[in-house]
């Protein structure tokens, strides 16, 4: 496996007008990355392709390859138009009779261990797999940039990856004032699962102004005790639901965080909270709004 080289981009200006048109909510609000098989191996063409992913299902969609995603998973929401697509269900370890059905000459699978038994079957079946992660932002252009390859879409997939490039790396100069709030994103309550530095989520964090609490952890997430939070003592809380008043904060055990106690919570919503995308940039300015809004 081989993961493909960022371009350099010298144009900015342009990122909001690119995602409005494409009909993004535009509101400017382990470490893995896009690897793929050698170059040789790459091949353009395809005309149905099953999308075992929400972030690669979004990304064809931008780069004009929507009209040849014949299958999604039951995960996928962004854009509006994929969820006209038929769903073939769950993403990880899929049923391959589901996806053979929808009759692709190629399957975008997210690569995890989970996928390796399904990528074999679907290849004795005779259908084209690859393995494809987006876990970081600037898996964003590499991603968009290997889809269009395989889409022939290379010309809005290069020009919006160089837009969203440049973008990004305006945004990481931006300077931030100080002192930095500290942030806890907690994925799961019981047993609790924080996010750790390898996750896009806490480049988000940092893009806004913020740090996370759990920054100092290489991996996207881990099992941590109530006790370790209390410990880091965050200033707030992000919640990435659709409620400010969550069922595990009003248990005994999680007032030992004054966080939780004193209800300090920033709350956002939506799948540009889930997975890198074109719209990270739009996540960071409401994030930075939301903790705005909560008093940091």
């Amino acid at each position: 496996m081989r993961c493909l080289a960022s371009r350099s981009a010298t144009w900015v200006t342009a990122v909001e007008r690119f995602l409005h048109l494409l009909g993004y909510r535009v509101v400017l609000l382990g470490v893995l990355t896009a690897c793929v098989p050698p170059e040789a191996d790459i091949d353009g063409g395809y005309k149905r392709i099953v999308s075992l992913a929400p972030s690669t299902t979004e990304l064809l969609f931008a780069i004009g390859a929507g009209e040849l995603v014949v299958g999604r998973t039951q995960w996928d929401a962004d854009p509006p138009a994929a969820l006209a697509v038929p769903s073939v269900g769950q993403g990880l370890d899929p049923n391959v009779e589901a996806v053979a059905a929808r009759r692709p000459d190629l399957v975008i699978l997210y690569d995890s261990p989970a996928n390796a038994t399904v990528q074999e079957h679907l290849e004795r079946l005779g259908i084209a797999t690859i393995r494809f992660s987006l876990d970081r932002l600037d898996d964003v252009a590499r991603g968009a940039r290997l889809l269009g390859r395989l889409t022939d879409t290379e010309r809005l997939a290069d020009s919006l990856a160089d837009v969203f490039a440049a973008a990004l790396d305006s945004a990481r100069r931006v300077p931030v004032p100080e002192p930095r709030p500290t942030v806890l994103i907690l994925s799961w309550d019981q047993p609790p699962i924080v996010i750790g530095g390898g996750s896009f989520q806490s480049e988000l964090l940092e893009l806004a102004g913020a740090v996370n609490a759990f920054a100092d952890l290489s991996q996207p997430s881990a099992q941590v005790s109530i006790e370790t939070v209390a410990a880091r003592n965050p200033d707030l809380i992000l919640l990435t639901g659709d409620t400010s008043d969550p069922a595990w904060a009003r248990r005994p055990e999680w007032r030992v965080v004054p966080a939780v106690r004193d209800r300090r919570f920033a709350v956002v919503s939506g799948t540009q909270f889930s997975y890198p995308s074109f719209r990270s940039l739009a996540a960071v300015r409401e994030l930075r709004d939301a903790m705005q809004r909560a008093g940091r």
